[in-house]
């Protein structure tokens, strides 16, 4: 008989369904049958391929409110989160197909002598390995370029969520050809074998640690890596920065999807002019912040996904009060997977909570005495996904933004750039990089056909 994975409510710990592990040593034949199908899928233009991936993008969108209660019974999120995680997700599948499709249409130059024609075509198979912070979102952000680059898909959703996986690649699949799309269920043994399995390229997100290690076991094969790891993202709030709406961002930053968002701000440097008044307006806005199940209507900071992920982030908040950090708002009435809103003062540098990353519900506010010393100390980390900073005068902020060594920075917003922007990660953020059309482009081989004039 083979084994099981249940998924479990982390609101209530109750199961909300299983599914079969597939067993390492079957994985070889997945993707076996996959490099079979992909003969045929290859075979088509990238337009084409959006063109039968497109219609997913619709039974997506209708299914939004019951596939949206999954992903929120198995993940903790708030209902309302949920439902628009799926509905986004499908409602945007057609333009996103298409817009990948464009960037891989073939692109032709010539000089005095030459006539050239740059191809991109497939890889062979994709092996997609996804986390359980965003569920549907992950998986969809990674399956559908590599479909339309032509490849096929082994995808290993996490094994916190694989119910909502397991939904997002039947709904694919209604209108994808056999195969094209697998899935396999299971824990670490099943993402190393795929790892190793005749795959031709990984798209990661996780840890930087798991990052880490299929980055050496894909050495061997010399395979082409996507990694998108974890982030320590800094928040530099500027004395003429306009005290409510840097307050507002933290808040909603640093605590929404109970801070388990890979772009989380995890680390607030405040000038010491207005750092009092920053952290009184921060107090009072967790009043709009309440903790609970997802499914009830009131509330807006779920669970942690595990009592790991809790154990950890109540000992990062325990160890820095043992080390002088203070408590500003919150650090009490957790209960179960639950953790309340917690804002901690007086941190430095060298206490665990800012330096590692917490993925969890707690604002870190440190302060300045100048720009400098600010930008130092945002830059003092091996992570470098997102950065944000807040001023009033724009320039100055433009200017100090500059200066941060993270791959995305936003000014008096969020790190997300506009439509077609990448979404990158420098130093051990991130290993290639998603969205655009150079990202795009890094799911197909670049293939140049020259002729003479």
């Amino acid at each position: 008989m083979s084994a099981t994975l249940t998924s479990l409510n982390p609101s209530t710990g109750e199961p909300v369904g299983e599914v079969p592990v597939t067993p390492s040593d079957r994985i070889a034949e997945v993707v076996a049958r996959a490099r079979a199908a992909q003969i045929e899928w290859g075979a088509l233009t990238a337009a084409q391929r959006a063109e039968v991936l497109a219609p997913a993008g619709e039974k997506l969108v209708a299914r939004a409110d019951e596939l949206g209660e999954l992903l929120t019974r198995e993940m903790g999120k708030p209902l309302r989160e949920g439902i628009g995680e799926v509905r986004g997700c499908g409602a945007s599948l057609a333009a996103t197909a298409k817009e990948v499709a464009d960037a891989l249409a073939p692109e032709t130059l010539e000089d005095d002598h030459t006539f050239s024609t740059v191809h991109h075509d497939p890889f062979g198979v994709c092996a997609v390995i996804t986390p359980w912070n965003f569920p549907l979102a992950m998986p969809h952000w990674m399956v559908v370029p590599a479909l339309i680059a032509g490849n096929t898909v082994v995808l290993k959703p996490s094994e916190e969520t694989p119910l909502i996986a397991q939904a997002y690649a039947d709904v694919l699949s209604e209108v994808l050809p056999a195969n094209v799309l697998q899935i396999v269920h299971g824990a670490d043994d099943q993402g190393k074998a795929l790892v190793a399995a005749d795959v031709d390229m990984i798209a990661f997100t996780g840890s930087r640690a798991t990052g880490q290690a299929i980055l050496g076991s894909a050495a061997a094969g010399l395979k082409r890596v996507i990694l998108e790891l974890g982030g320590k993202d800094p928040l530099v709030v500027l004395d003429d920065a306009d005290i409510e709406k840097a307050a507002k961002f933290a808040v909603m930053n640093s605590f929404r999807n109970a801070g388990q968002v890979c772009v989380s701000t995890e680390r607030i440097f405040v000038d010491e002019s207005i750092a009092s008044q920053f952290e009184d307006r921060m107090v009072e806005m967790l009043e709009t912040m309440p903790v609970g199940d997802g499914m009830d209507e009131a509330s807006r900071v779920g669970p942690m996904i595990n009592a790991t992920q809790r154990d950890h982030v109540l000992r990062q908040i325990d160890d820095a009060v043992a080390s002088g950090a203070r408590v500003v708002a919150g650090g009490k009435d957790h209960h179960d997977n639950f953790i309340h809103p917690t804002i901690l003062g007086d941190l430095n540098d060298d206490m665990g909570i800012m330096r590692d990353e917490t993925f969890g519900p707690v604002a870190c506010v440190a302060r300045f005495k100048d720009v400098d010393e600010a930008v130092a100390r945002a830059n003092d980390t091996p992570y470098g996904l997102g950065a944000v900073v807040f001023g009033g005068d724009e320039d100055r902020a433009l200017s100090v933004a500059r200066r941060l060594d993270a791959g995305m920075i936003g000014v008096n917003k969020g790190c997300g750039g506009a439509s077609g922007s990448p979404w990158v990660g420098a130093k051990q953020s991130g290993y290639g990089y998603h969205g655009s059309k150079a990202g795009h482009r890094q799911f197909a081989q670049a293939r140049v056909l020259s002729r003479a004039k």
